[in-house]
This record gives C-alpha cells, structure tokens and sequence, in this order.
C-alpha cells in the first residue's frame, strides 16, 4: 500500500533560506514524475503519484516500479522505515529579501518562485542536507561541503528590524520588550501632543503680536515715534518682547515740532535773532528740524543757498 510523503513546505532549511510552496511550478514535473534515489539521473526507481498541494506543502504517493535492484531495495527498506523521507530538486526561477517573507533564523532569500525538477528517495530528509538546487539545468549538492547558489542576506532584516523596535522603544521611554503596537500607540501620542504644542504656539504668538501691536501704536499716539517707523518697532518688539519694548518706548519723549518751542518761548528764529540761515543751525538740531519744523528749515535754506529746497 503506498504511504503519502511531505516533498517539500515553506519552512527554513539547514541553508538559512525556504521555499514558497505556491511559487513552485509543478506541471513539467506532473508530466514526467520521475523518482530517483539520492538526486542520481540514472538510478530511477519509481514515480511519484497524486501530486497535490495543500497547507502549504506538496505531497505525493511513492511508486516503485520495481525494475531495478536498487527500486526492489528501496520500497522495502520504505515499506519497513529504513528510508522514509524525500527530498525535492528545484531550480530557483524568483528570490526575494522582503522582511515580511522571511521568518525567524532565515539568512538567505525566500524562493518566492521555483519549478519542480525531481522528487528523490534519500536517508537525510527534505529541507535538510539532501536538498538539491539546480541553475539552468545544472545541479548544485547542497550537502555538507557543497555551495549554495543563493547569496547571504548582508544584514537580516528580522534581526534588524527587532534591534530598530528595541531602540526605538527605549527612545520613547519604552521597555525594550515593547511590540510593534505599543511603540505605534506612543508615536501616535506624541504626535498628538505635538500637534497641539503647536497650535498653543501659534495662539502665544498672536497674543504677543497684538500686545507689541498696542504698544506701538500708542508710541505713535504719544508722538513718541512716526508711522513710517512703525514696522521697525513691531520687528524689534518681536525680537526683545514686549516687556523690554515697552521700558524702551518709555524712555522716549515725544517728537515736538520746533516751530511749537519756538512760539511757545515768544516768537521765531528771526525775530529772537537766533538763526537767520541753515548754517546758523547746531548740527544736531538739523535733522529734527527737518522732521519737525519743515518750513522754518526751508526758509533758513533758502536764505543760506538763496533757493527753496524740496523734502
């Protein structure tokens, strides 16, 4: 009576890769579903019947076709349990080192598609030393000292990805032992808290704003600064704050036109006989002149130049 066998599933082999078992392309070998013994062409015993596919793994009943020494041996020695394991040869059509498709301990790629080449009877089990590659036709032994033919994974993305979570983990104050879950929930916490930092940022800004706003306004109405400077005052505010603009804006005395000393004290210029041209004036009372009292600035430079001038 034949026994049905595991040819191959999705775990880790002894290579540090695995076997996707939908990936397997198996209709060249359900045309020719050739058993052999030990992965040797030549040494036919059997076939391989009722291939299915199922759980994620392949199974199949051994036919031994009993036309040979070697295939009379075999089914006894199977039929008893001296040999009862098989192993699959494939070759390797697709890989890939996406961490989602490698599991714990893996150190190669996940053949993610492959084709079915032979079913073999062999002492050491599937997934095991007994599992042959083949490249193009070519076999590759993948026994105690043969080569595999796919690469190493230069950094396992498992291993990396657990070691990223610990840090990550102790980062936010975590344990390190923390699950994926865990450290999304605080990520999503202190983006929260984050985001509403922000909009209280935002509204202290706009109440210091407006308090630097009033105050400046009020130098303006006090005549303590002009409008045309009232964009340097609001950007100084902002870099010193309100409190030193306010002490600064306090020492000011307020812009007096010096026409308005001069008729307060009794009189203009000429008529005191303080300043009868430009050149009269001290330095230092030019520019408020100017600002100040434009008139009496344009008529003592016309009497110093002996033509009106333009502010």
């Amino acid at each position: 009576m034949s026994k049905r066998v595991r040819i191959t599933n999705e775990s880790v082999n002894s290579y540090g890769f695995r076997v996707l078992t939908s990936g397997i392309d198996l209709e060249q070998y359900r045309r020719n579903p050739v058993l052999l013994y030990m992965h040797e062409r030549g040494n036919v015993i059997g076939y391989v019947k009722d291939l299915q596919v199922e759980n994620g793994e392949v199974t199949g009943e051994l036919v031994f076709d009993e036309a040979s020494e070697l295939s009379i041996r075999c089914k006894k020695q199977f039929e008893v349990g001296s040999l009862r394991m098989v192993s699959v040869g494939l070759d390797p059509k697709e890989t890939s080192g996406a961490p989602e498709l490698l599991l714990e301990g893996q150190t190669r790629p996940t053949v993610t598609k492959s084709k079915l080449v032979e079913v073999s009877l062999v002492d050491i089990g599937a997934n095991d030393d007994a599992i042959r590659m083949y490249n193009e036709g070519t076999a590759i032994e993948l026994g105690k000292d043969g080569n595999c033919l796919l690469p190493l994974l230069s950094n396992n993305p498992i291993n990396q990805t657990t070691m990223d979570l610990k840090k990550l983990a102790l980062q936010l104050g975590l344990p390190e032992t923390a699950d994926e879950a865990t450290v999304l929930s605080k990520i999503a916490e202190l983006q929260k808290e984050a985001g509403a930092s922000v909009t209280l940022k935002a509204e202290n800004d706009k109440l210091k704003l407006a308090g630097i706003t009033t105050l400046v306004d009020k130098a303006i109405t006090e005549k303590k600064i002009t409008v045309e400077n009232k964009e340097h005052f609001l950007n100084l505010g902002k870099t010193i704050g309100a409190e030193e603009l306010e002490k600064t804006l306090a020492a000011m005395s307020p812009n007096v036109k010096l026409s308005g000393i001069i008729n307060h004290q009794g009189g203009s210029p000429a008529q005191q006989g303080s300043y009868t041209k430009l050149s009269e004036v001290p330095e230092a009372e030019l520019l408020t002149m100017r600002q100040s009292d434009p008139a009496t600035y344009k008529r003592l430079f016309k009497a110093e130049y002996g033509y009106e001038c333009e502010i």
